[in-house]
C-alpha cells in the first residue's frame, strides 16, 4: 500500500516536471522568436537604408547605360521587396507568434491544473478500492483465522466425547454417572459444532468478499494504468502539439514567401544580366548626346581675293606630280592594308585574352565558391596571394599593350590614307549584326501512376477506376473491414514503397500475395494524396467549404451534390466508388474503431485541398466536417448506376482479381450475377472473370429452365 501511494506521488511528480519542461520550450521558443524578429527587423531597416541611398544617388546621376539601368532597377526593386518581407517576418516572429506562444503557455499551465485535479481523483479512487480490499483482506483472515480455532475445539470436543462413551461402555449399564457425563460431553461437542459452523459461514462470506474486492481492485488497476494513465498525459499535452505545429507552420509560411520573393527577384535580375548590350548602350548614349558626338559640317572652300577655281586642276604641269602622289599612296594604303588586318588579328586575340583574364575565377571569384574559399585563414599560404598578384599584373599589361595597338592603329590609318582616300573613294557604312535569340525548350512532364492528372490516367488507360484503387479497396474489403485503426495506424513505409513501385510497374501486388492491412490502407492514401490537380477540382474548393455552413442535413447533401453535379463524369464514378467503401467501412466502427468523422480525418487533406496551402490547418475542420457528410450521405449526394452508368462498388467482394475471359463462337458461359451495366461475372471453362455484355443474348426459354445458364452468339 506504501508503495502504491508513492508509485501515484511519482506520477504526479513527473507530470508536473514535463509541464515545466513544455513551459520551458515554450519561452525558450519565445524568446528565440523574439530576437529573430528583432534581428530580421534591424536587417529589413539595413536594407531599406541601403536601397533609398542608392536609389537617391543614382537618380542624380547621368543615365546613359540602359542595360545596365535596367540591372540596376531590378536589383534595388527586389532588395526593397526583400526588405518588406523580412520586415513582414520580423514584426510575425515579435509580435503574433510571442503572442500565441503566450496564449499555449496559459493553455499548457491551465489544462495541467485541470488535469492534475483529475488525475488525483483517479488516483484517490484507486487507492479508496485498494484500501477497501485491505480490509477486506484483515476482516477475511480473522474469521479464518476464528474458523480454524473452532474446528480445533470441535475436534477436541468429539475426541473427550469418544473416550467418555467408551468409559461408559467399559462400566457397564449401571453406572448413570458415566451416562451423565457422557451426555454432557455430548452437549458441549454439539455446541462446538454449532460454533464452527457459525464461524465457518462468517469465513466464507469474508472470503468472497474478499475476492470480490481482489478482482475490483485488479480492474481498477488495469484501468488506470492501461488507459487512465495514458488519458491523464494526453489531457496534460491536450493541444501542445498542434500549437507547436501552427506556429513552426506560421513561421514557415513567413519564410516561404521570402525565399519566393528573392527567386523571383533573382530570375528578374538573371533575365536582366543576360539583357546587358553594350552596343546598345553605346548607341543609346551617342543617341542621347547628338550634338556632342554627331558628325559635324564638311570644310568648305574659302577662294582667297576672288579665286574661282575651287576644284583640283590637272594641267600638264602638276599632272605628272599629281600622278605620282596617286600611285605613291596607292602603294601605301595596299602596305597599311596588310598591316591594318594583321593589326587587326593582334587586337582581336589581344582583346580575347583581356576579357578571359578579366573573367578568371582567381581575380574574379564565381559566386559558386563558398566564403571558405573565398577567405584564407589568417597565416595560411602566401602563393594564392602571389598568383593573384601576378595574374593582375598580366593583365594590367595586356591592357597596356591592347591601348596601344589601337592607338597605333588608328593612328597611322588616319595619317597615311584616311583623309585623301576620302575624297577619293566612297565611304562604306557598316552593316550592324542582329542578334537573334533562340527560345527556351519547353519541359516535358511525365506522367505516372502516383503522381498524375486522374482524368489523363483514366482516359489514356481505359480504366474507368484505377487498378491501385480496385485492387486497394478489394483487399481491405476481404481482409480489413474489422481490423482496428485502419486507415489511422500508419504501415510499414518499406512495403508502401514495394506496393506503389510494383503498380508503378503495371503489376497487382495485391491479388495473389499476403500484405500489411496498414501498408494497403497507406498506399490507397498516398494515391489520392499524390494526385495532381487532387481529385476535388481546385475551383470548387471554396463553394464546397461553403456547405458546411448549412445546419440541415438534407438541406446540405442538395447542396454539395448540385455541386458534385458539375464535376465529369470519371471523377464522379471514383467518386462514388470511394465514399460507398467509406460507408461500408464506417458500419463497423465497433471493431475497427473508425466512425466517418475519424475516416474523414485520414482522407479529407488528400481528397480536397486549395490552391493556398497557407490556410489548410485553418479549415481543415470544415474539411473533415464536408468529407464526413458525404460518407454518411453518399447515395443521396452521388448519381445511381442509372443516371450514370459505370462500376460501383460492391460489399460482397470475391478474392479472385476480376479479369475479361476470352472464349470462343458457341461456347457454354456460366454467369454468376451483373457486375454493372456493361460486365458479367461468370466462368468459361472452370475459369472465373468477367464477360462482356455485348457478348450474350438471353434465350428466354433457356432462361426460365435454367437462369444461370447463357450461349454468347458473336
Amino acid at each position: 500500500m506504501k508503495d502504491l501511494r508513492a508509485q501515484l506521488t511519482d506520477q504526479i511528480k513527473i507530470l508536473d516536471s514535463q509541464v515545466e519542461v513544455k513551459q520551458q520550450q515554450l519561452s525558450d521558443l519565445s524568446e528565440f522568436l523574439r530576437r529573430r524578429g528583432d534581428i530580421e527587423a534591424e536587417y529589413a531597416r539595413a536594407l531599406d537604408k541601403l536601397t533609398e541611398r542608392f536609389t537617391h544617388k543614382t537618380k542624380k546621376k547621368e543615365q546613359w547605360g540602359q542595360s545596365v539601368c535596367q540591372v540596376w532597377s531590378v536589383l534595388l526593386t527586389q532588395t526593397r521587396l526583400e526588405s518588406r518581407e523580412h520586415a513582414a517576418l520580423g514584426d510575425t516572429c515579435c509580435n503574433t507568434l510571442t503572442q500565441w506562444l503566450a496564449h499555449n503557455t496559459e493553455d499548457t499551465h491551465r489544462l495541467h491544473k485541470r488535469s492534475k485535479e483529475v488525475g488525483i481523483q483517479m488516483q484517490d479512487e484507486l487507492l479508496k478500492v485498494t484500501t477497501e480490499l485491505q480490509t477486506a483482506l484483515k476482516t477475511y483472515n480473522q474469521y479464518h483465522t476464528d474458523c480454524l480455532i473452532a474446528e480445533g475445539k470441535l475436534k477436541e470436543a468429539e475426541r473427550l466425547e469418544e473416550r467418555h462413551t467408551g468409559k461408559s461402555a467399559e462400566l457397564g449399564p449401571g453406572q448413570s454417572g458415566g451416562q451423565r457425563r457422557s451426555s454432557v460431553k455430548k452437549m458441549e461437542r454439539l455446541m462446538e459444532k454449532v460454533k464452527a459452523q457459525e464461524t465457518q459461514l462468517k469465513c466464507t462470506k469474508a472470503r468472497n468478499d474478499y475476492l470480490l474486492n481482489l478482482a475490483a481492485a485488479n480492474a481498477a488497476m488495469n484501468k488506470y494504468y492501461l488507459q487512465d494513465v495514458s488519458t491523464l498525459i494526453d489531457c496534460c499535452d491536450l493541444g501542445f502539439h498542434l500549437s507547436m505545429e501552427r506556429v513552426i507552420k506560421c513561421y514557415l509560411a513567413s519564410r516561404c514567401r521570402i525565399q519566393k520573393t528573392e527567386d523571383a527577384g533573382l530570375k528578374q535580375l538573371e533575365a536582366a544580366v543576360t539583357s546587358l548590350d553594350q552596343s546598345g548602350d553605346r548607341d543609346a548614349l551617342l543617341q542621347q548626346h547628338d550634338s556632342a558626338f554627331c558628325l559635324p559640317f564638311r570644310f568648305n572652300y574659302h577662294p582667297h581675293e576672288g579665286d574661282q577655281v575651287c576644284e583640283v586642276s590637272a594641267e600638264s604641269q602638276v599632272r605628272y606630280e599629281l600622278e605620282t602622289r596617286f600611285q605613291q599612296l596607292q602603294s601605301r594604303l595596299a602596305a597599311v592594308t596588310l598591316e591594318t588586318e594583321e593589326v587587326s588579328k593582334t587586337l582581336k586575340a589581344t582583346l580575347t585574352a583581356l576579357l578571359d583574364s578579366m573573367c578568371d575565377s582567381d581575380c574574379n571569384p564565381s559566386p559558386d565558391m563558398s566564403s571558405s574559399q573565398l577567405h584564407e585563414p589568417p597565416g595560411g599560404s602566401t602563393a594564392p596571394k602571389l598568383a593573384l598578384a601576378k595574374r593582375r599584373a598580366n593583365q594590367q599589361e595586356t591592357e597596356t599593350y591592347y591601348f596601344t595597338v589601337t592607338a597605333q592603329d588608328e593612328l597611322n590609318t588616319s595619317k597615311t590614307a584616311s583623309h585623301i582616300l576620302f575624297i577619293i573613294f566612297p565611304r562604306m557604312q557598316c552593316a550592324r549584326s542582329v542578334r537573334v535569340r533562340k527560345s527556351r525548350p519547353v519541359s516535358q512532364f511525365c506522367h505516372t501512376l502516383f503522381t498524375t492528372d486522374i482524368l489523363s490516367y483514366i482516359q489514356s488507360s481505359g480504366q474507368q477506376i484505377p487498378v491501385v484503387v480496385e485492387s486497394c479497396i478489394r483487399f481491405i474489403n476481404l481482409h480489413g473491414l474489422h481490423h482496428e485503426g485502419i486507415f489511422r495506424v500508419p504501415g510499414s513505409q518499406r512495403e508502401v514503397n514495394l506496393i506503389r513501385d510494383a503498380f508503378e510497374r503495371g503489376e497487382d501486388p495485391l491479388s495473389d500475395s499476403e500484405c500489411d492491412l496498414d501498408s494497403v490502407a497507406g498506399v490507397l492514401k498516398l494515391y489520392f494524396r499524390g494526385l495532381e490537380p487532387p481529385l476535388f477540382p481546385y475551383d470548387s474548393y471554396n463553394q464546397l467549404l461553403e456547405c458546411v455552413q448549412i445546419e440541415a442535413v438534407t438541406e446540405k447533401a442538395a447542396q454539395i451534390k448540385a455541386i458534385v453535379s458539375t464535376f465529369p463524369r470519371p471523377l464522379l464514378i471514383v467518386m462514388r466508388y470511394l465514399f460507398a467503401f467509406l460507408n461500408h467501412v464506417s458500419q463497423y466502427s465497433d471493431e475497427n474503431m473508425m466512425q466517418p468523422y475519424n475516416l474523414a480525418v485520414c482522407f479529407g487533406p488528400s481528397l480536397l485541398r486549395g490552391l493556398d496551402s497557407d490556410d489548410a490547418v485553418a479549415r481543415q475542420p470544415q474539411v473533415n466536417d464536408l468529407v464526413k457528410t458525404m460518407i454518411l450521405q453518399h447515395d443521396i449526394i452521388f448519381p445511381g448506376q442509372s443516371e450514370l452508368p459505370g462500376p460501383v462498388y460492391e460489399k460482397h467482394m470475391t478474392l479472385e482479381s476480376p479479369a475479361e475471359l476470352s472464349f470462343k463462337q458457341g461456347e457454354l458461359l456460366i454467369l454468376h450475377s451483373k457486375a454493372s451495366c456493361d460486365w458479367w461475372r461468370g466462368e468459361v471453362g472452370g475459369v472465373k472473370g468477367l464477360i462482356p455484355h455485348k457478348y450474350i443474348s438471353v434465350w428466354a426459354e433457356r432462361a426460365e429452365m435454367h437462369p444461370m445458364l447463357k450461349k454468347n452468339s458473336c
